[in-house]
């Protein structure tokens, strides 16, 4: 006899093709829950980097499927990354369009949303729940207006009251709240002197049957250094989102004092990659054309299946947050680089989810964001340690502990779990 599968409602920013790290994230959490869901998305349509393709401009819906997903995809206007109202018109279309789509999926037993956008996403959530009579899981990647105000984003104190009054509104119309690191949790806890709603951590991941360490003289990953100048260079890397939440225009200053002739012990030349793209993204590269910083090299987005090339040519790599940003956000691309095998040059804040996992790991060097005397001393480790073993070690550490706890199937079953639980 057929088992007859729950519905499940998905509110998403982003999905795939669009590569931010969430959209790719929740494509890999539905796909991995279709044994027990009958699941359908509702996104925007793909517009992570402003542009909106002409295939996706004629009508205000879009229905596809992608591997047995359902997808209703909303039209929203193109925007600069830069800009924030054409940003604020572009999240608001979303919402309002998602609200409506709503309309058109059909009973769901179950309402899946992220904390993106912020404030919006538990909104739309809340909306699903009473429009579908459903039960609401409400998966807080971030929390605002804590983030906004960590990074000095918003300075209105009506504005972030208004918000936390109504992502806390959320967090209390929810069956289940999942955050994705400790530090989160006592976050949430926080918010609520009494009741706190219910709530677990499940661990981001990233899928290492598709990233995972390849040889130094793998084919491609030698083509990937040739092309963007890398090869037979010590290569410390950041890959990923180029925001506001990363203190990159400080850390590129930091860069700065390490100059273009820069060797490590065992004889390479260091150079400083940026792979990404972001809202900061042309600042960070007018300040290294002012000051003829020949070591640094700025590198596109890579499709998903390039990825894996990439992060492995990194000998080293970034995983920073800024100041503030502990309890708040909980960086995902993390479990990327360490299913590279590489060891991690943190910057982040003690007692934040990633620090931690670095720490009981000994994945890498960490340091609190700021301190950018321990940043140079750390990158200094690495460059007088290039290749030793106690380098190797560290890149192992976090790729055991990986595989041993933090792989994406595990992550998967515990969402089917807790949320056919709730």
């Amino acid at each position: 006899m057929k088992e007859n599968k729950k519905k499940l409602l998905i509110y998403a920013h982003y999905y795939i093709p669009d590569v931010a790290s969430t959209g790719q994230i929740l494509c890999e959490l539905a796909e991995g829950m279709l044994d027990k869901f009958d699941i359908t998305v509702i996104c925007v349509v793909p517009s992570y980097n402003g542009t909106v393709q002409e295939k996706y401009k004629g009508k205000k819906y879009y229905f596809e499927k992608i591997n047995n997903v359902k997808i209703v995809r909303v039209r929203v206007p193109e925007f600069n990354k830069s800009d924030k109202i054409s940003r604020v018109k572009n999240i608001l279309a979303y919402f309002f369009r998602a609200m409506l789509a709503t309309f058109k999926v059909g009973k769901q037993d179950y309402i899946f949303t992220i904390s993106q956008p912020p404030i919006l996403g538990g909104l739309l959530g809340v909306f699903g729940k009473w429009v579908k009579r459903a039960k609401l899981i409400y998966n807080i990647q971030d929390f605002n207006p804590e983030q906004v105000l960590a990074v000095g984003y918003c300075g209105s104190k009506l504005v972030t009251k208004i918000m936390m009054m109504f992502d806390k509104f959320s967090c209390k119309q929810s069956n289940l709240v999942i955050t994705v690191g400790r530090d989160l949790v006592n976050t949430l806890n926080g918010r609520f002197n009494k009741k706190p709603p219910k709530c677990v951590i499940i661990n981001n991941w990233t899928n290492e049957k598709e990233i995972y360490p390849l040889k130094k003289n793998n084919p491609k990953v030698l083509e990937f250094k040739k092309k963007y100048g890398l090869e037979n260079k010590f290569v410390i890397m950041y890959s990923g989102n180029m925001g506001l939440y990363y203190d990159l225009e400080n850390l590129i200053k930091v860069i700065r004092k390490f100059k273009s002739n820069t060797k490590t012990a065992d004889g390479k030349e260091v150079v400083f990659a940026f792979v990404g793209a972001g809202s900061v993204l042309d600042k960070l590269k007018d300040y290294v054309g002012k000051h003829n910083m020949e070591n640094v090299v700025f590198i596109p987005y890579q499709d998903k299946s390039d990825l894996i090339y990439s992060l492995n040519a990194g000998d080293v790599h970034w995983c920073v947050n800024a100041k503030g940003i502990k309890g708040v956000s909980c960086p995902s691309k993390y479990y990327g680089l360490v299913a590279c095998g590489k060891p991690i040059l943190g910057v982040l804040e003690k007692g934040s989810e990633v620090r931690l996992l670095i720490e009981e790991t000994k994945g890498g060097l960490v340091c609190d964001p700021k301190d950018y005397n321990s940043i140079k001393k750390n990158i200094q480790w690495f460059l007088d340690n290039a290749n030793s073993d106690a380098m190797t070690a560290m890149g192992k550490h976090g790729y055991d502990n990986l595989i041993k706890n933090l792989t994406k199937d595990k992550s998967i079953k515990k969402y089917k779990d807790e949320i056919l639980g709730c």
